[in-house]
């Protein structure tokens, strides 16, 4: 079974700081060095670290694979480095270039070494190429867990602050709803929610759904959990922003309501919650 032999790794030692400035010059001309995503410093400090892993992985390996403990430091740099890329905006494509753009300095550096074994050139060609390869596929791989981890935790960012509890009075909390309701949401709705009301002693929560656009089965059985964990909490619940065309909806599908206070706007709400907790809404003479 082919492997890389010693005498690769010793060319690509013996030449590392050649084939760094070649490999730098290159990532320069992709457009690399200039993206404002990434200092000059931080550049050459991942060009440099990562040849230097490279090839001491090369050495310590014997021409063993990726899965090889030797190279564990390469993978944890790759994984680092996907990390950080995947945060600051990189596309995969940009990762993986990182790796796969070594192979243009590298190659012609092998086939001067090589030039009067051609079949060993192609051997040494075709092993370090797969080797390369692996390391990118290693990259692509840990960025897209980066990046789906990024995705998520903004994806939970929006879903907080899409569902803010306002204290409206004492004793009085809002939850104004924008856009559609679904599992997810209103489980967060649900605990954010409820442990406001449990924070704040509060008796009455308002849920007001003027923006939400449609109202259809799966909706209101969201909402109905949400007004049944409230009163288990100790409170009680209003529904505001029932339009004409939300109460049409909910007697055609001929959901239950029954139990749940339901108000036009947000200011009826309001004005009975205050009227239930003992202050009256009245105009100044």
């Amino acid at each position: 079974m082919a492997s890389i032999e010693k005498r690769t790794t010793d060319i690509i030692r013996h030449n590392e700081s050649e084939l760094l400035q070649q490999w730098r010059n290159n990532l320069e001309a992709l457009g690399s060095r200039g993206d404002v995503r990434s200092s000059n410093d931080e550049f050459h400090k991942e060009t440099s670290q990562f040849l230097h892993l490279f090839v001491d992985g090369l050495d310590a390996s014997g021409g063993k694979g990726l899965s090889d403990p030797s190279w564990d430091d390469v993978r944890a740099f790759l994984e680092a480095l996907s990390h950080n890329r995947a945060v600051k905006g990189f596309d995969s494509q940009e990762t993986a270039g990182f790796i796969f753009s070594l192979k243009k300095p590298l190659f012609p550096l092998l086939q001067q070494e090589y030039a009067k074994d051609q079949n060993q050139l192609i051997e040494q060609l075709w092993e370090i190429s797969g080797l390369i390869d692996a390391l990118g596929l290693h990259t692509v791989r840990t960025y897209q867990k980066s990046r789906e981890a990024v995705i998520k935790r903004q994806q939970e960012e929006l879903l907080e602050l899409s569902t803010p509890v306002v204290k409206l009075w004492d004793g009085v909390l809002a939850l104004p709803m924008i856009g559609t309701l679904d599992s997810q949401r209103t489980q967060v709705v649900m605990e954010s929610l409820l442990q406001r009301i449990a924070d704040t002693g509060s008796e009455i929560a308002i849920i007001d759904i003027t923006g939400v656009p449609t109202v259809d089965t799966l909706v209101a059985q969201h909402l109905l959990k949400t007004v049944t964990a409230i009163r288990l909490m100790g409170a009680d619940c209003i529904i505001s922003g029932v339009r004409p065309q939300i109460a049409q909806t909910i007697v055609h599908l001929g959901l239950d309501l029954q139990g749940v206070i339901t108000k036009a706007n947000l200011a009826d709400a309001l004005a009975l919650a205050l009227g239930r907790t003992g202050f009256a809404v009245s105009r100044k003479v």
